[in-house]
C-alpha cells in the first residue's frame, strides 16, 4: 500500500491510501554485471566461473571485448551434454550452450521475469540492455529474496514459479 496526496477540486490536499502495491523492477534485484564466456571458452573455464562466482548459469557473449549475449551455459549443460556425452574440459562453450536466451530489461517488472521463467521452466533469466548486453541475471532466488524482504511478489507467486518451472517438460 502507499500513501499519496492529492490535491482536491477545492483546492486543498488530502492523503488517502492506494492498495496497488508498487513494482519492483529487475534491476532492483538481479545481480549486476555477471561472470560471462565467450563461445571459444572451455568448459573447464565456465565450470571455473561458477564456482568462483557461486552460480549456476553464465551468459556467453560474443567477444571479450563486447558484452552482447549470443547464449548461456549452465552447469546442467555441462553435467548432462557435456561430462554425460563423454565431452572432455576442453570442449568449447559454443558446442554446449543454448542459443535461445530468455531475457528481459532492466525495467521488466519483477512479475514479468516471474512469468518468463514459468512459461520456459527456467530458473535464471538474462537482464539485458537495449543493444542486447548483459547487465545483470535475476536467478529464482532472487524472486524468493524478493518476496521475503520488500513484498514485491508474493509468496504464493514464488510457489507458482518454483512449481512450474518443475514441471516435466
Amino acid at each position: 500500500m502507499v500513501e499519496v496526496a492529492a490535491q482536491m477540486a477545492g483546492g486543498g490536499y488530502d492523503t488517502f491510501t492506494c492498495h496497488r502495491e508498487i513494482t519492483m523492477k529487475a534491476k532492483e534485484l538481479m545481480t549486476q554485471k555477471p561472470a560471462c564466456v565467450t563461445a571459444t571458452d572451455t568448459l573447464q573455464t565456465a565450470a571455473m566461473l561458477m564456482e568462483e562466482h557461486d552460480c549456476g548459469c553464465i551468459p556467453v557473449i560474443e567477444s571479450s571485448g563486447s558484452d552482447r549475449v549470443i547464449g548461456v551455459i549452465t552447469d546442467r549443460d555441462i553435467a548432462i551434454r557435456g561430462v554425460g556425452k563423454g565431452r572432455g574440459v576442453e570442449t568449447m562453450v559454443r558446442d554446449l550452450m543454448s542459443t535461445d536466451v530468455a531475457s528481459c530489461t532492466p525495467e521488466s517488472d519483477v512479475d514479468d521475469v516471474a512469468q518468463v521463467m514459468s512459461d520456459r521452466q527456467i530458473r535464471r533469466v538474462v537482464i539485458l540492455d537495449a543493444d542486447g548486453g548483459c547487465v545483470g541475471i535475476v536467478a529464482q532466488a532472487d524472486l524468493a529474496r524478493a518476496a521475503e524482504s520488500q513484498g514485491a511478489i508474493t509468496d504464493r507467486e514464488v510457489a507458482r514459479v518454483v512449481e512450474r518451472i518443475s514441471e516435466p517438460a
